[in-house]
């Protein structure tokens, strides 16, 4: 019985020999990729890293990004968004279990029609919040200012997504927003609810 991360069988298309790769790569090669925690920086470069190589590697085959994350950090989880934008080969989006704040921000910066919910996922928006609690006025006016341009620019992408007139956007992200799958489709949040 392996200890760690498992591994399987895989034999490269053209090569005899079968050899025993990490689930992980295994999972890589199939062009699917998984944010199951909370968005930092360490998180965004391995996967702003992993969807590079694999569009460097075929341009042409989409990319899967299996979501279950509670967003967090801002800056990460544009920077991975920026990503997704700029990659030649198409990005779907899969909501899993529980998508919120940066992480609903990453599952609507899919390919526009190739946006997937499980029938089970939830989805949750909400405005950016502040990490400085305890900062010096100055620093907390400051921070206070960035998040305002944030929330703009977050707003626009989920106008844009949704088709929705920017006063209504706004105000759903005004408290924390819970939707269930087929919620977040009338919402025009995902294309489309996974079925059997």
């Amino acid at each position: 019985m392996p200890i760690g991360v498992p591994k399987v069988h895989f034999q490269n298309s053209g090569e005899e020999d079968v050899v025993w790769v990490d689930v992980y790569n295994r999972i890589y090669r199939e062009r699917l990729i998984f944010l199951g925690q909370e968005v930092d920086i360490e998180i965004s470069n391995q996967l702003i890293g992993l969807m590079v190589y694999l569009s460097i590697e075929n341009d042409t085959k989409d990319l899967y990004l299996f979501i279950n994350s509670l967003g967090r950090w801002v800056i990460p989880g544009v920077a991975i968004y920026d990503t997704i934008q700029f990659l030649q080969p198409d990005v779907h989006t899969i909501c899993m279990g529980l998508v919120a704040l940066m992480g609903y921000f990453l599952l609507a910066g899919g390919e526009i029609t190739k946006c997937l919910a499980f029938p089970h996922a939830r989805v949750m928006i909400h405005q950016p919040a502040s990490s400085f609690y305890e900062a010096q006025i100055g620093e907390f006016i400051l921070e206070a200012e960035e998040l305002l341009k944030f929330r703009e620019s977050l707003t626009r992408v989920y106008v844009q997504r949704m088709g929705k007139p920017l006063w209504v956007v706004s105000e759903d992200m005004e408290r924390n927003f819970f939707m269930s799958a087929t919620e977040a489709q009338a919402h025009r949040i995902v294309d489309l609810v996974a079925v059997k």
